[in-house]
């Protein structure tokens, strides 16, 4: 077994499917397609242009890598979501803040107010508070049957230290429904019960465009003829299978940029660095850290909804190359876009709608369509409208930045061109070959990830001897998920002391990561 030397990179956003080929750690082929509503046209498109311009034959692909922002699209529009019920194991507690209680209305309509409550639920060391109500569970799934509801999330106070009563439910559940897609909340949050909820039921609604998406791919790398292991991107910047990407499509969300920074780290070198990923529609701005994305620690919103799942600590502003701009007093550029589009209704490609590409054109900043359909505009709007773009971007990494410390800037995405080579509080920027494909470069770098927990009690255990005993169960899911032995490192150790539990018992958490082992064809 080696490490494989062709693998394919595919990012499929909201417009378009960019495609990298890399041989060697270099980008042998690349193309970015529009979708237009084509997803499965779009991505089979895309990758036939980037095999041809590689001239990589399909059988020597040693590995498919996909991360895609359709579930993420899903959740914020609002649209293509699946009614879902939420079981919450709680009772005689929790009962006066429910489910769902501070979502969005356009969200909770689409995927109901079905809400359950049985009794359960364990304290914060993982003592039993009463135990789990089966009659109860099971009386709410023959009602959830009734309704015809088949995308169901289940969660249980601190289930996080003692997932028994989740799994219980969940076993019952699926006896009474038997083609249920059941979410434990246990296995996608961390501590805090409405936010860990709130990620599983979100997961629940999304299940089933899960499978969908997922099938799409599936179809595309047959009509190519590409038989390689495929894995998706997750918002760690790490890998899963199809099938638990099926069952967990939240995991996805922000994987798009965290795949654009990683893509930034190998186009450049560089470990440590701000990554402004420059769409058609936003501009998300991230950390590199030791080459990989900084992580938020705080719950994130999805969808205008608590969650609390690890993913890149990101500042995202609507603009973006089809951002609409309004000229006069009161200038504005985005956060409305013609998105995918612009090849249609910008100025310069012959449109009626002024946009950032048409500024950077006017600006002289990029050569994209045909200049002299802008040189009626005022210079000094043109000039007014730049500098605004200037400022938001620099804005944006301002508030990225921890400390004062002057970090390099590497510009990545199809709107790169918008941003002038100087910006205010910037040293150094980088534009490197090929950061239009970015994100499909770095899903091909995405790493294996082995996680694992467990309650100690430090007078009984050394804390040396506990955290490598972690480390060893976090190493043996990585290397069960495809990790090569050989690159395994430690990313993150994790000590959580329990207040008031007897003996004083910490919950320690590792993940450790490493390169995809995969054999090498052609």
């Amino acid at each position: 077994m080696k490490r494989c030397s062709v693998r394919l990179g595919v990012d499929v956003g909201g417009t378009n499917a960019d495609v990298a080929v890399i041989e060697g750690g270099e980008v042998i082929g690349a193309h970015k397609a529009q979708l237009q509503n084509r997803i499965g046209a779009g991505i089979n498109a895309a990758i036939r242009e980037a095999l041809a311009a590689s001239k990589a034959p399909a059988e020597k692909i040693s590995a498919v890598v996909v991360g895609t922002t359709h579930f993420t699209n899903a959740a914020i529009e609002g649209r293509r979501l699946q009614p879902a019920a939420i079981l919450r194991i709680c009772l005689p507690s929790n009962q006066d803040l429910e489910p769902m209680t501070d979502w969005p209305p356009d969200l909770l309509r689409a995927v109901g107010g079905h809400i359950y409550m049985v009794r359960g639920g364990y304290e914060f060391d993982g003592r039993e508070i009463t135990p789990l109500d089966e009659n109860g569970v099971r009386n709410a799934a023959r009602d959830m049957r009734r309704k015809g509801i088949i995308n169901i999330a289940v969660s249980c106070i601190f289930s996080t230290i003692n997932d028994e009563m989740e799994n219980r439910a969940g076993r019952i559940i699926a006896d009474e429904i038997p083609d249920a897609r059941i979410t434990l909340s246990s296995r996608l949050g961390r501590f805090g019960l409405i936010d860990r909820e709130n990620a599983a039921l979100l997961n629940a609604a999304l299940s089933s465009l899960g499978s969908t998406i997922i099938e799409t791919v599936v179809r595309v790398l047959s009509e190519l003829d590409i038989t390689a292991p495929f894995y998706l991107s997750q918002n760690d910047g790490s890998l899963m299978s199809p099938e638990y990407a099926a069952r967990y499509p939240v995991l996805t969300y922000a994987s798009g940029p965290a795949n654009s920074i990683r893509g930034a780290a190998h186009l450049t070198g560089l470990a440590d660095a701000i990554v402004a990923d420059i769409g058609g529609t936003t501009t998300d701005v991230g950390e590199l850290k030791n080459g990989l994305p900084r992580n938020r620690s705080l719950p994130k919103r999805l969808a205008g909804v608590r969650t609390n799942f690890r993913m890149p600590d990101l500042v995202q502003i609507g603009l973006g190359g089809g951002s609409i701009v309004r000229l006069g007093a009161d200038m504005m550029v985005g956060p409305e876009s013609v998105g995918y589009e612009l090849n249609s209704k910008a100025l310069v490609f012959g449109g009626d709608v002024l946009t950032a590409t048409d500024i950077a054109v006017a600006a002289g900043r990029t050569e994209i369509g045909d200049p002299a359909l802008v040189s009626h505009l005022p210079s000094e709007d043109v000039a007014r409208a730049d500098k605004l773009i200037q400022t938001m971007i620099a804005d944006a990494i301002d508030q990225m930045k921890t400390s004062a410390a002057p970090l390099p800037v590497v510009l990545v995405g199809g709107g790169r061109d918008l941003i002038s080579r100087q910006l205010p509080g910037v040293d150094e920027i980088y534009i490197p070959d090929h950061a239009d494909v970015a994100n499909a470069v770095g899903a091909t770098f995405a790493l294996v990830s082995g996680e694992a927990e467990q309650h100690v009690d430090y007078n009984a255990v050394k804390r040396e001897t506990a955290i490598e005993i972690v480390k060893r169960k976090a190493q043996s899911e990585a290397l069960a998920a495809g990790a090569d032995p050989a690159t395994l490192r430690e990313v993150e150790v994790e000590e959580t002391p329990l207040p008031y539990s007897a003996g004083g018992l910490i919950r320690v958490r590792v993940k450790v990561v490493g390169d995809l082992l995969i054999e090498e064809r052609g």
